[in-house]
């Protein structure tokens, strides 16, 4: 979810194939409980001891990255340099568990740093045009707003209602497609998703874990090491990405156990 060119980091060491680079996307496949993790070097099946396996050794940088049901995915990015693609994917579709992925829209023209589907309706952040996007087809897209986003979360109950961090970590919030508008009293967040029938979860910059069933009144659930790269929360198990790690809580964000450590 954080900005990252093609370019931005070089390839691990044959050392470390398995390094994740910038983490951009978590997801939890609700057919089998596995945690996808989608990063600048592909996108990995993770174990609950922290062991990961690239899928299908494709090294796609993977952007945009969203589960919508079991082994469907969403995704956009940058293209595994083996692969006749241009250089920004749009958004793409996986119904085999991140094994292949075909072309859906906006081939060539956007790259989603952040894919939110609700309902019937998907929003996105292209980061090559730095626009808020919402489709209900897939294919059409409409332009809600022209500014710097980092993360998205929609209202599960309210899919007209999609709610945003700024790159200055400023909570905004757009219904029916309008200009989005800072949420009043709202903290500074990093990444932020929406629980189904939970809270609205988000990280601070200084790695405080906070809740809200409204995005109004929030209260603080526990603290990570610093400002989320990810995050994905479903019932029962919450996965953060710092710049330091990938983190599980299965206590509604109080305490985090470590995954994945990142080398550095």
């Amino acid at each position: 979810l954080s900005g990252c060119g093609a370019s931005d980091s070089p390839a691990p060491n044959a050392g470390e194939e398995d390094a994740l680079g910038h983490v951009h996307g978590l997801g939890v496949d609700p057919g089998d409980g596995t945690l996808y993790v989608a990063s600048h070097f592909g996108v990995f099946r993770v174990a609950q001891d922290g062991t990961r396996e690239r899928v299908a050794d494709r090294w796609q940088d993977t952007m945009g990255f969203a589960v919508v049901g079991a082994g469907h995915f969403l995704g956009s990015g940058h293209p595994d340099l083996r692969e006749r693609l241009p250089s920004s994917l749009g958004l793409m579709e996986s119904t085999d568990g991140a094994q292949t992925w075909d072309t859906v829209s906006l081939l060539g023209d956007a790259d989603l740093h952040a894919i939110e589907p609700v309902g019937d309706r998907i929003y996105a952040y292209d980061s090559a045009s730095g626009s808020l996007l919402t489709t209900t087809d897939r294919k059409n897209w409409t332009t809600i707003s022209t500014q710097q986003l980092y993360d998205l979360a929609a209202d599960p109950a309210d899919p007209s209602t999609v709610y945003a961090t700024t790159d200055r970590g400023t909570l905004v919030r757009s219904t029916d497609g309008q200009e989005p508008r800072p949420v009043p009293g709202a903290p500074t967040l990093t990444a932020i998703d929406w629980q189904p029938d939970g809270p609205l979860v988000g990280i601070g910059a200084d790695g405080t874990v906070m809740s809200s069933s409204d995005a109004t009144d929030w209260q603080e659930a526990g603290q990570l090491d610093g400002p989320a790269e990810a995050l994905d929360a479903v019932d029962g198990r919450w996965h953060a990405a710092t710049g330091s790690g990938v983190y599980e809580s299965t206590d509604d964000g109080q305490t985090w156990q470590t995954l994945i450590l990142h080398d550095h």
